[in-house]
C-alpha cells in the first residue's frame, strides 16, 4: 500500500476515534477497506436484502442451511465487492453504455415506455431509482473488472474439451424420456364412493374403446382439463417415485392402473418413450466448453481475489455487527 493510502486510512481511524471519545457517534464502522469504510447501516441493508431473497426461495431446513452460510460470508462478500469497485475506479472503467442498455432492456421486458414509468414501478416495490442505478452500475463495474483481470485471458482448447468428454461421460447421458397423457380425479369435496364411481365410469369407457384424449378432455380436473391431459415430455427422475415406477413398466399406448397421489387419483398413458443415450461429442461440445471455462474461471477468480485482498488494507472492526 502507498504511503498516501496508509495516511488516509490512519486519518480515517483517528477521525472515527475522535467521534467515539466525543460521544458523537452517528454511524458505527464495521470494516475499513483501503480508503473506504463499511458501515453498520450498509451491513444491515445488505443483510436484510439477502434474508428477504432467501425467504423467497427456500423454506425449512434448506433455508436454515442457506441462512447460516450467508451469515458467515456476508462481511467478506461486502469487502470483496468494495475491493472490486475500488479497482474499477483505479482503472477508470466506464460502464455508462452498459447501464443505459440494461435500463432499456428492463423497460422493454416490463412494457415500460419511459424512465418515469420505471421510477414508478420501482417505487411501487419500495425501491429508490437512484439507489437502483447505483447498484446496477457497481454490479457492472465488478463484472468489468473480473472480465478484464480474469475471464479475458482464459482459453479453452479442443484437447481439453475432448479430455473432459472422455473422463466425464456420465454427465452427458440423456435419461429416458416419457411423453404422457393423464386423467386425474381430485379428491377434495368428494366422498370415497363418488371417487370410486368416477374411476369405474372412466375405466369402463376406456375398456369399451372410447378415445383416451377425448375422455381426458371430458373428465380431467384441474390444470389438465384444458390440455386434454397432455403432460408433455418428462425425463426420468422428474416424476414422483410411485408414478415413475408405474410408467417405467409401460410400452407405448399402455396405461397405468389408477394411482393415488397427493390431491386425488391419476391414470397415465404412455404416448412415446425415448431410451437413454450418450450424447455425441459434437452435441455435448458447447456444454463442455462452458464447464471447462467455468472451472478455469473459478480457480483464477479465487486466486485473483486472494491477491487483491493481500495487497489491500483491510481491517475488520466488528465481525458480528448485528450480534446474530
Amino acid at each position: 500500500m502507498s504511503k498516501k493510502k496508509k495516511f488516509v486510512v490512519l486519518a480515517l481511524i483517528v477521525f472515527s476515534l475522535e467521534f467515539l471519545l466525543a460521544g458523537e457517534v452517528v454511524e458505527e464502522i464495521v470494516a475499513i477497506v483501503n480508503n473506504d469504510i463499511i458501515t453498520l447501516s450498509q451491513y444491515r441493508q445488505q443483510y436484510e436484502a439477502l434474508v428477504q431473497m432467501l425467504r423467497a426461495q427456500y423454506q425449512g431446513e434448506e433455508y436454515e442451511e442457506k441462512y447460516k452460510k450467508m451469515k458467515s460470508e456476508i462481511l467478506d462478500s461486502m469487502i470483496t465487492e468494495l475491493l472490486l469497485i475500488q479497482l474499477a475506479k483505479e482503472k477508470n472503467l466506464n460502464v455508462s453504455s452498459q447501464v443505459k442498455l440494461t435500463l432499456e432492456n428492463i423497460k422493454k421486458e416490463n412494457n415500460l415506455d419511459s424512465d418515469e414509468d420505471l421510477r414508478r414501478a420501482l417505487r411501487s416495490q419500495g425501491m429508490d431509482y437512484d439507489q437502483f442505478l447505483k447498484q446496477m452500475e457497481e454490479t457492472l463495474l465488478r463484472q468489468a473488472v473480473i472480465f478484464s483481470e480474469v475471464e479475458q485471458a482464459i482459453v479453452v482448447d479442443d484437447s481439453e474439451t475432448v479430455g473432459y468428454f472422455k473422463q466425464h461421460q456420465k454427465e452427458f447421458v440423456e435419461p429416458e424420456e416419457y411423453k404422457l397423457r393423464a386423467i386425474s380425479i381430485e379428491s377434495e369435496n368428494k366422498s370415497n364412493e363418488e371417487i370410486e364411481a368416477k374411476k369405474k365410469e372412466i375405466s369402463d369407457k376406456i375398456q369399451a374403446g372410447e378415445d383416451f384424449v377425448a375422455l381426458a378432455g371430458l373428465y380431467a380436473e384441474g390444470p389438465l382439463k384444458d390440455s386434454q391431459g397432455d403432460l408433455g415430455s418428462i425425463k426420468k427422475g422428474e416424476l414422483e417415485k410411485s408414478l415413475e415406477q408405474a410408467v417405467g413398466q409401460l410400452k407405448k399406448g399402455e396405461m397405468t392402473p389408477w394411482i393415488k397421489v397427493k390431491n386425488g387419483w391419476i391414470l397415465l398413458r404412455l404416448e412415446e418413450k425415448k431410451d437413454s443415450r450418450l450424447l455425441s461429442f459434437e452435441e455435448a461440445k458447447k456444454d463442455i466448453e462452458e464447464k471447462v471455462f467455468s472451472q478455469k474461471r473459478n480457480a483464477k477468480l479465487e486466486e485473483f481475489l486472494k491477491k487483491i485482498r493481500q495487497e489491500s488494507y483491510v481491517k475488520i472492526l466488528n465481525p458480528n455487527p448485528l450480534n446474530l
